[in-house]
């Protein structure tokens, strides 16, 4: 038995011996190391861990959710102990419970290849060496003479828990994560300073990109940056890039959680069966991705993770719910927090998407701007580039895009088949049709 298991179900014994009719703990500890190489010399070193437990009570239909990092069996008696005792003192909520049992069941056994084995392998000497080949390849690109400061990083993080219920359930996580990162800036000739980055990502360090095809990328995106002007105000299509389009997704799945739909604080309030979108926003919640980011066996309830729909064809199917908002709002529980998103992807990337307009924008960043949950108004800054003749032409900046989800959605025209690799959300390139640009 793992000393995280150990550790967990001791918490959940004290806890019941304490008098909470129900508990659950996860025990877990984590490793994040990190070093940020800028303009030639070390910058800054960081190599963090954490160990702890955290324990969920129910007393008397009362619920409280602490947490402890010391681990020795005198502090943690004393520390359930007072826990539950101050559990008492909490208003009763008949809503909190433990989860039906019978979602713990079906736990799939396919192998998520989210743990890589060679993690311990990794030393300082070559997290270093990344960083440095990070930056040289960055000033390795014709055009590099106007770069003023180049920041690499390479970072790498490993987390291993062990989650158990007083009725039963257990479950043991572990993942691993590498990320390379460079930030590039230059000088412009009207003095302005651009400013722009790449970076990459996976879950095992095998599989990462070439370090030096990071560096090169991101000093060729800041460069593509010189020049750019606001263009004019305009409805135009606009491509968005697959790097950035899980920010603007992401507040359209913000306000379908338990917490704004119970508390009637989303405008997705109600929608459910309902169009949203286009017929081609179409995805699901799938936990079982091989690789990916937000995969899991199960969800921080001990739910089973199960592949689910969100929008099939532009109508709200389901919504991220745990089994407490579930009961409030007497739907099924899903789970709280999103996995991995699966796209019904389209037949043509980025490249051909922008060649078949024959006037548009290209948006690879957004900046600032807010989206309104409860009404579903956003405004959003963009910069990226102008789209003449199906080709890329002038850089822009400084412009904007606003509207409201439930009617922007809907102007979807074309999903890209290039869902982007570095994030859970797996975001192809999207085109929309009629999208309201503010410039000059």
């Amino acid at each position: 038995m793992s000393k995280l298991r150990q550790t967990a179900e001791r918490a959940v014994q004290l806890a019941q011996a304490a008098g909470a009719g129900a508990a659950t703990a996860n025990a877990f500890e984590s490793r994040e190391v990190s070093v940020t190489w800028r303009d030639g010399k070390l910058d800054k070193v960081a190599d963090a861990t954490a160990v702890g437990v955290a324990v969920e009570l129910y007393v008397d239909g009362r619920y409280a959710s602490v947490s402890t990092s010391d681990l020795r069996h005198e502090a943690l008696v004393a520390f359930v102990t007072e826990a539950v005792s101050m559990t008492r003192a909490i208003a009763a909520d008949p809503f909190r419970a433990l989860p039906d049992p019978l979602l713990y069941a079906g736990q799939s056994a396919a192998d998520l290849a989210i743990d890589d084995a060679t993690y311990e392998s990794v030393t300082a000497t070559h997290r270093l060496e990344i960083a440095k080949e990070l930056e040289d390849a960055a000033r390795g690109v014709p055009g590099a003479e106007r770069i003023l400061s180049v920041t690499t990083s390479c970072s790498d993080s490993r987390i291993a828990s062990h989650r158990v219920h007083s009725d039963g359930f257990s479950g043991e996580k572990c993942g691993t994560s590498f990320w390379l990162a460079a930030e590039v800036s230059v000088l412009d000739a009207d003095g302005r300073r651009p400013e722009d980055s790449a970076y990459a990502g996976s879950r095992r360090r095998s599989a990462l990109p070439d370090a030096a095809a990071v560096g090169r990328e991101a000093t060729q995106r800041t460069l593509s940056r010189l020049g750019a002007s606001k263009g004019p105000s305009a409805v135009l299509p606009m491509v968005l890039d697959h790097r950035v389009g899980g920010r603007l997704l992401g507040h359209l799945l913000a306000p379908l959680h338990g917490a704004p739909l119970q508390q009637q604080r989303s405008f997705l309030q109600g929608r459910l069966g309902q169009q949203i979108g286009s017929p081609l926003l179409d995805f699901a919640d799938d936990p079982l991705v091989p690789g990916g980011f937000g995969s899991r066996h199960f969800d921080g309830e001990g739910m089973a993770a199960r592949r689910f729909p969100l929008l099939e064809q532009g109508v709200l199917r389901n919504p991220y719910l745990d089994s407490y908002y579930a009961r409030k709002l007497g739907l099924p529980p899903t789970t709280a927090r999103m996995s991995n998103l699966a796209w019904s992807l389209g037949n043509h990337g980025r490249d051909a998407l922008i060649a078949s307009l024959a006037r548009g924008v290209l948006v690879t960043g957004l900046l600032g701007g807010n989206s309104n949950a409860t009404t579903g108004d956003f405004s959003l800054g963009v910069q990226g580039f102008a789209i003449e003749g199906g080709r890329i032409g002038a850089p822009l900046a400084e412009m904007n895009i606003a509207g409201n989800h439930l009617t922007f959605w809907q102007h979807l025209a074309a999903v890209g088949s290039d869902p982007y690799p570095y994030s859970a959300m797996r975001t192809p390139t999207l085109l929309f049709d009629d999208v309201q640009f503010a410039g000059t």
